[in-house]
């Protein structure tokens, strides 16, 4: 009898492999193949190793050591990023759970029953005691998936869980790329607080030279107090840059997950190797492996599934009891000759009529169009975030290269000023506007050059850059 109804069982899931899931194709992307082009833009962009950036690891594109320790401590310690990874077990019991639905539960159950029937009730004038033992193995209420209910909501669980991973992809590159800007915002505001230590001595020095020239009747009061304006203006800038710099260490302290040790943080921006370059030739389609294009898309398959599951809940469920085993009145007997027992109970439910099931078809359509719209929201989302660091690309370096020359060329007009106010042919208001001129103009090349580099990081997380 066993082997029957295995042998039943078999038979029943070979045959109950149809689904009523829609087919899938993967929709067109809202978005044009080639990048935009303009005079903000340089030629469309590649590696020089022709590679594309999903297939370069981290540690290959970052250059800086002591950068690239600091990411892998902060994928080692990192509680957002553990928190994915939990995710990730979590969703994967529950695509085990979902799939093994598709198995009968096969459970064995050992009994006992004893009863006493007291002499008025037994008809016969004396207590009776009755007895029953038992030892079954038996399939509790196993649904047979032949319209593929079970296995659409298999196939949601398991895109579900694909897309937990697709995000904890994501997450990863995402912290790659917050450290990365953690750290060379840090160097950059650590290079500001350096440029403002510097401008604090210049100023300092040039109040002290004024001051002696008022004392001696040199120079009048008002050189004193204006002076005296760039010296506190310095002082302001230091303590606010010393104040950034102490943030941007907390900030990437906490990204990272513990303390980062000193001798790994930046000097200054210029002590920190750049990162690989990437030039020409790579089409739009690369942003459709991009993992949140990938969880989107692994959410949109889930929502397709879920359609097979509502559709087939508009057709009969069968489901199946059966137990096989050994009975007897007494417990030595339960395996003696002639003990066997064994029932078998199929059950079939048809929906007549519940309008809750064709509202419920309605209602998991609709929810597939809602994740196809986020999905095509998704790539034009990362299509316009390439757009914009391809912007950046096309102008920061000609940016660069122009404030440079302002820099040199207001280190220069400082330089004249100075020497025709100590010479007697122009006031102290000139220097003033010299000095303040420079100081603007270095802060200003800082933070262009921190736009450079920080947008080669972002051009490489928004294209899908390699997560290991």
């Amino acid at each position: 009898m066993i082997r029957k109804l295995f042998s039943l069982l078999a038979t029943t899931v070979l045959i109950s492999g149809c689904t009523l899931i829609p087919k899938y194709t993967r929709p067109e992307a809202p978005i044009p193949d080639a990048w935009p082009s303009g005079t903000a833009y340089k030629e469309n962009f590649s590696t020089s190793e022709g590679k594309l950036p999903e297939d370069i690891k981290w540690q290959v594109f970052f250059i800086d050591e002591r950068l690239k320790e600091v990411i892998g401590m902060a994928l080692k310690n990192n509680r957002d990023l553990r928190v994915a990874g939990l995710n990730i077990e979590k969703a994967r019991a529950l695509y085990r759970i979902q799939r093994a639905e598709l198995f009968p539960t096969i459970d064995a159950v050992g009994s006992v029953y004893k009863e006493r029937i007291p002499a008025n009730i037994t008809g016969t004038g004396h207590t009776m005691t009755v007895e029953e033992d038992g030892l079954n193995l038996g399939i509790s209420s196993w649904e047979l998936d032949f319209f593929g209910r079970i296995r659409s909501l298999k196939k949601k669980a398991l895109e579900e869980y694909l897309a937990t991973e697709q995000a904890r992809r994501s997450a990863q590159i995402s912290l790659v790329t917050e450290v990365a800007g953690a750290y060379l915002t840090l160097a950059a505001d650590r290079e500001s607080l350096k440029l403002t230590e510097a401008t604090l001595d210049v100023q300092q020095a040039s109040y002290d030279l004024v001051r002696l020239r008022y004392e001696v009747g040199l120079v009048s009061e008002l050189d004193l107090r204006q002076a005296q304006t760039r010296v506190d203006a310095a002082k302001v800038d230091k303590a606010l840059f010393i104040r950034l710099a102490a943030q941007d260490e907390n900030a990437l302290n906490l990204l990272v997950g513990s303390s980062v040790p000193a001798e790994l943080l930046p000097g200054d921006l210029e002590t920190v190797q750049s990162t690989k370059y990437f030039s020409s030739g790579i089409s739009s389609e690369v942003l459709l492996k991009r993992p949140d294009i990938l969880q989107a898309e692994n959410l949109l398959k889930a929502a397709n599934a879920n359609i097979g599951a509502a559709r087939a809940a508009l057709f009969p469920r069968i489901s199946l009891t059966a137990a096989a085993g050994t009975a007897s009145n007494d417990l030595s007997g339960l395996f003696k000759a002639g003990s066997g027992a064994w029932s078998y109970a199929p059950q079939i439910i048809m929906p007549i009529f519940d309008s809750r099931l064709w509202w419920a078809v309605k209602a998991v359509k609709a929810d597939r169009e809602i994740v196809l719209t986020q999905y095509e929201k998704a790539i034009q989302t990362a299509f316009r975030e390439v757009a914009d660091s391809l912007a950046v690309s096309g102008t920061v370096d000609e940016q660069l290269l122009a404030q440079q020359s302002l820099v040199d060329a207001s280190a220069e007009t400082y330089r004249l000023a100075t020497a025709r106010y100590l010479k007697g042919i122009d006031s102290y208001l000139s220097v003033l506007d010299a000095q303040r001129s420079l100081y603007v103009a270095q802060l200003r090349l800082i933070v262009i050059r921190l736009t450079k580099i920080s947008n080669q990081v972002k051009l490489y997380a928004v294209l899908g850059g390699g997560s290991e």
